[in-house]
């Protein structure tokens, strides 16, 4: 698969995690990716830790991501090689309440890759202690 700009990749996990399609999602992580998870405390380094945390997510009841997009910001690290962060909200029920988790994201990204996603660190943004 060709990848037109970074961008298009974190829409397409966006849409992914918001349709509830986790395949398509974990299809979007290299093999040898590591995704630092916003909601484990454990990082998953292969592909089957990248696919048990998605089905954990998946699991989450009217489950949405909503990018701010103000936040996004793209850095080229030569060859095909990008770095997007930025901040996104995590949506869903808990206890019969709809929860929002704004989280803050950074992706490594390959376009040359079939499986772009090299790097996923992703966590809750903290509460202001002042």
């Amino acid at each position: 698969m060709e990848y037109q700009n970074a961008e298009e990749i974190l829409s397409r996990w966006i849409a992914g995690i918001c349709r509830g399609d986790m395949r398509r999602v974990e299809m979007l992580y290299h093999d040898n990716a590591v995704l630092i998870p916003t909601f484990s405390p454990h990082t998953a380094g292969t592909p089957e830790g990248v696919r048990q945390y998605f089905e954990q997510l998946a699991t989450r009841l009217d489950l949405q991501v909503r990018l701010h997009e103000r936040s996004l910001r793209t850095q080229w690290l030569g060859n095909d090689v990008y770095a997007l962060s930025g901040i996104y909200s995590f949506e869903f029920e808990v206890d019969q309440l709809l929860l929002t988790f704004p989280s803050r994201f950074t992706f490594i990204v390959d376009l040359a890759q079939e499986k772009p996603i090299l790097h996923h660190h992703s966590s809750q943004v903290p509460r202001n202690l002042s």
